[in-house]
């Protein structure tokens, strides 16, 4: 039976639609081209979900006395509560639909998840509605589009949706601890390849899975598990000792 194909929210300007500031979009030829074959896209654009139209004033993140603000750059309005409450309510909504993954449009200042310039600040910022997302949905593989050009960051970024869709299809029913320790074990290979000490410390959780609150054991299962998978493959693997000791050198006098 064919997997169904992967539900995975997206900023609506990276799949060409026109819901920029300036009535234009930001279709990402590596998005479309490597990536739409094999998921199901959400498409979001919460500037405009929040009513601020297009055309639209263009936006920014400045640095205020009561922190960072999402303000308008000619009109000055302060669209933090707006777009903070919007993202919570909109979170919401995506959590309910079951993502499996999340790509946002770098830099924005509605949706950048790392990176994004704030004025008056020596620091880079979080947009205000990846910020809500990210809270809500802490586990939720997320990307921006820029990163998804590394090819190495891409193989990541598929690998960590189909770990998570693993994951949540396992915990979404009525789990056991016995059947935590076969889903487990199903996955050892994985995480070893990801990064093998950090998966011995998971071993050793999924061994006391009997004596662990069950509510305790699901988060730390969890957490535990989606940080391997955004491991690097290869972090952890001791490297081998270098011996530092000068070679003897024979045959040789001093004096």
């Amino acid at each position: 039976m064919k997997p169904a194909p992967l539900r995975i929210g997206i900023s609506a300007c990276l799949l060409g639609e026109k819901v920029r500031y300036d009535g234009g979009h930001k279709r990402d030829s590596v998005v479309m081209d490597q990536l739409a074959p094999l998921m199901t896209f959400v498409p979001v654009c919460p500037e405009v979900e929040v009513g601020m139209g297009v055309p639209r004033e263009p936006i920014r993140l400045e640095q205020g006395k009561g922190g960072i603000r999402l303000v308008g750059i000619e009109s000055r309005i302060d669209h933090t509560q707006s777009m903070t409450r919007h993202a919570e309510h909109r979170a919401a909504m995506l959590e309910a639909l079951d993502l499996s993954g999340y790509i946002l449009k770098a830099r924005s200042p509605s949706c950048g998840p790392a990176g994004v310039p704030v004025k008056g600040a020596s620091r880079k910022g979080r947009g205000v509605f990846a910020q809500g997302l990210m809270a809500r949905l802490p586990l939720l593989p997320v990307e921006d589009e820029g990163r998804l050009n590394d090819p190495a960051v891409r193989r990541n970024f598929l690998a960590r949706v189909r770990a998570y869709r693993r994951l949540r299809d396992f915990f979404k029913g009525r789990w056991t601890r016995a059947g935590l320790i076969g889903f487990h074990e199903g996955e050892k290979l994985l995480l070893r390849a990801h990064d093998p000490v950090g998966a011995t410390d998971l071993d050793r959780l999924v061994k006391r899975a009997r004596v662990i609150p069950r509510l305790k054991l699901l988060a730390q299962y969890q957490e535990r598990y989606m940080a391997l998978v955004a491991s690097p493959p290869g972090k952890g693997i001791p490297r081998p000792r270098q011996d530092r000791t000068p070679p003897r050198t024979r045959g040789l006098k001093r004096g």
